[in-house]
């Protein structure tokens, strides 16, 4: 609640949260829709949401003035009472979902695009139904049937394979029930890393799983949220029996990239397009009416069959970075902590440290007798490990016994490592499964429209 003070300009004004209001201060002129006080809020001060979704506080003084805006609100418009944190009036989400289109589930596992805005705080909340989803995207309701889980809500770089788990366990079990697909809305930080371990995890798909989030918050006016998820919804009901990740292709609100999910990674901290495919293009364009474009050949198919879960991991595995002066100690570190595999991020054509003073492969070279794989991948991201270019590359490969991750994205081979010894520590299988293309990770050419696309 507003202060007294506040109250009686308000009231003098005929001005109610929820109803449109005019403020003067200081010779500008601010329009839009007044908002709850929330508990974190000066008193003293104004919430306005503005016509472009964007709120904005205003501290009031002796010379502010206040006046009921002469425009009409938007006729759903919530009572003060129903901005708490959690609660909404159903009987304010008219919209209704068509039974006759596709079903799909949504399952929501947390992050900025299965939220709200709580008002109260100044935050997001999670959402609870999928009314309310198609309360916040009314476009959906022409697109597919959908009903919606919540097996936990967590920020993304809270989540561990554990996790992982039950995301693939509850999404084979959907898809089995006979839903066309199902779609995962999810926090952005780690997003790739779940759609890497949905594509070892759920084997023999043979219907659409697709992950996404969005950069920008539901009370933004370039929010993201919206677009994504109806671009993510033609997905999951279309032929392709893929997991990846859908979300915008450009800075614009134009079309969103349907990425495999073996080959996706997060390149920006902020831009709404940062999530884009390394070492391969898209698996598809994707408008927001409907239109698919696919990009890429190697592509599987809808069939009929049943999914199966394969999600046996092993936590042990630990990435590794080489840079000038890296000490190789670490891996003793490790070691000591009964680790069982590592990812390296090499630099060049796949190298470690290899004459200098703190060289890596002496460490490498003990510990692979041991039985424990050394996995390199590359910092460039982009390219692919080519183990007999220079004799420092044969020294690692050939006499140390790294083992490399010809162009699979760090990120996807420290999910494939972990995956893989889940089901054997014995070296030559190891090898054997690493070399072995379970999800498409492992491209046969490098492609020159693959690059920055």
């Amino acid at each position: 609640m507003y202060s007294n003070s506040v109250k009686k300009k308000l009231q003098s004004a005929k001005v109610s949260v929820g109803k449109r209001i005019l403020v003067e201060k200081d010779g500008k002129k601010f329009e839009g829709l007044l908002m709850p006080k929330t508990d974190f809020s000066d008193p003293g001060s104004l919430a306005i949401k503005l016509d472009n979704g964007y709120n904005i506080g205003i501290e009031l003084d002796k010379n502010t003035k206040i006046h009921k805006s002469k425009h009409k609100e938007p006729k759903a418009i919530l009572e003060e009472e129903e901005f708490e944190m959690g609660k909404i009036n159903k009987k304010l989400l008219k919209v209704k979902w068509d039974k006759s289109n596709p079903a799909v589930t949504l399952m929501s596992v947390g992050g900025t695009i299965s939220s709200r805005v709580d008002y109260r705080t100044g935050g997001v909340y999670a959402l609870e139904s999928p009314e309310e989803i198609l309360h916040n995207v009314p476009e959906l309701s022409g697109i597919v049937n959908m009903n919606m889980i919540t097996p936990f809500n967590k920020m993304s770089e809270d989540m561990d394979h554990e996790d992982w788990s039950k995301i693939a366990r509850l999404a084979a079990k959907e898809l089995n029930s006979g839903k066309q697909g199902v779609i995962v809305t999810h926090g952005t930080d780690f997003l790739h890393y779940t759609a890497m371990a949905l594509s070892f995890f759920l084997r023999n798909l043979s219907k659409p799983v697709v992950l996404v989030g969005s950069q920008r918050s539901s009370d933004r006016g370039s929010s993201d949220a919206g677009m994504n998820l109806i671009c993510a919804s033609h997905v999951a009901k279309s032929d392709m029996a893929e997991v990846g990740i859908c979300m915008h292709g450009s800075l614009s609100d134009d079309y969103c990239l349907f990425n495999r999910g073996t080959h996706v990674r997060k390149m920006d901290s902020q831009r709404r397009d940062a999530f884009r495919p390394i070492n391969e293009p898209p698996l598809a364009k994707v408008w927001p009416d409907g239109r698919i474009e696919v990009k890429n050949s190697n592509i599987r198919k809808r069939t009929n069959e049943d999914a199966k879960v394969d999600d046996k991991f092993e936590p042990k595995v630990a990435i590794l970075k080489v840079y000038p002066g890296a000490d190789p100690e670490i891996i003793d570190y490790f070691m000591q902590k009964k680790y069982r595999g590592f990812i390296i991020e090499a630099s060049g054509l796949g190298h470690v440290p290899t004459n200098g003073k703190k060289q890596w492969i002496s460490k490498i070279k003990k510990y692979s007798k041991d039985g424990i794989p050394f996995v390199t991948t590359l910092q460039t991201m982009y390219g692919r490990i080519n183990t007999n270019v220079y004799s420092n590359l044969r020294i690692l490969y050939h006499d140390a016994g790294a083992i490399s991750g010809q162009n699979m994205l760090t990120e996807c081979a420290f999910v494939k490592l972990g995956w893989i010894l889940g089901h054997t520590k014995n070296m030559e299988e190891i090898k054997k499964m690493l070399s072995t293309n379970y999800s498409e990770e492992i491209t046969n050419r490098s492609l020159i429209d693959s690059f920055l696309y």
